[in-house]
C-alpha cells in the first residue's frame, strides 16, 4: 500500500494508474495520522508553488512530510516542495533540501515551460531508485522552474543552457522533476525501484 498526501490540485489518476500497473493500491489522504503512520508516502504537486504550500499548512501536512522517516517520493511540484524556497511566488517550501527552486532562463528558441521528452543522465548510478536504469533515460517533463544541480542530484536534465535536478535524494527524501507515471518503462522502474525500497 503507497499513502498519496492529498496536497490539493493534484491529479492522481495517473499515478494510481501506474501503481496499479504494477499491482501496488494506494490510498489517498490528507489525514495526518495516516500519513505518520505509512511505509511509503507519494507526494505529487501540479499548479503554482504558493497554492500548493498553503494548502499543506492548511492540513498541518507540512510538519507531517517534514517529519517521516519512511521512503518519501515527490513528483514536479512535490520534488520541488521538498526544497527551501521557489522563486515562483517567493514561496518558503519544505526546506528538507537547502537549495532554492528557480525559473528557467528565457532564450531564443526556448518554451517555457518545458514540456516533452527529455533525456536524463543518471549522475548516482549505485542509489537503489536507479537500480536496472542506464546511464540515460529519457522521461516527460512539464515545468517551468527547477532545482539546480547539488550533491543531492541523482539524475540530471540539460535544456538548453539551464542544467538542473531532474532526479533528487537527501536520506529518505526523494524526488524526480518529470512525471515518472506518464514516462514508459524507465518511470515505471522508478516506480517498482521506490516500492522496493
Amino acid at each position: 500500500m503507497i499513502t498519496i498526501v492529498e496536497s490539493g490540485g493534484a491529479n492522481i489518476a495517473s499515478i494510481r494508474f501506474a501503481l496499479e500497473r504494477l499491482n501496488v493500491s494506494a490510498e489517498w489522504t490528507s489525514d495526518v495520522d495516516k500519513i505518520s503512520k505509512a511505509s511509503r508516502v507519494m507526494l505529487p504537486g501540479v499548479g503554482a508553488a504558493g497554492d500548493a504550500m498553503q494548502k499543506l499548512r492548511a492540513k498541518g501536512l507540512d510538519e507531517c512530510v517534514k517529519s517521516l522517516t519512511c521512503p518519501v517520493f515527490g513528483i514536479c511540484l512535490g520534488m520541488q516542495m521538498l526544497f527551501s524556497t521557489s522563486a515562483e511566488g517567493q514561496t518558503d517550501m519544505l526546506d528538507i533540501i537547502k537549495a532554492p527552486v528557480v525559473r528557467l532562463t528565457e532564450e531564443v528558441g526556448k518554451t517555457i515551460p518545458h514540456m516533452g521528452w527529455n533525456d536524463v543522465v543518471i549522475e548516482q548510478k549505485d542509489h537503489p531508485l536507479m537500480q536496472g536504469l542506464s546511464e540515460k533515460e529519457f522521461f516527460y517533463f512539464v515545468h517551468s522552474y527547477y532545482a539546480p544541480l547539488g550533491s543531492y542530484t541523482v539524475g540530471r536534465c540539460d535544456y538548453f543552457s539551464n542544467s538542473f535536478s531532474a532526479i533528487v535524494t537527501q536520506d529518505n527524501f526523494m524526488g524526480c522533476q518529470f512525471h515518472p507515471e506518464r514516462s514508459g518503462a524507465a518511470g515505471s522502474r522508478i516506480l517498482e525501484n521506490f516500492i522496493r525500497m
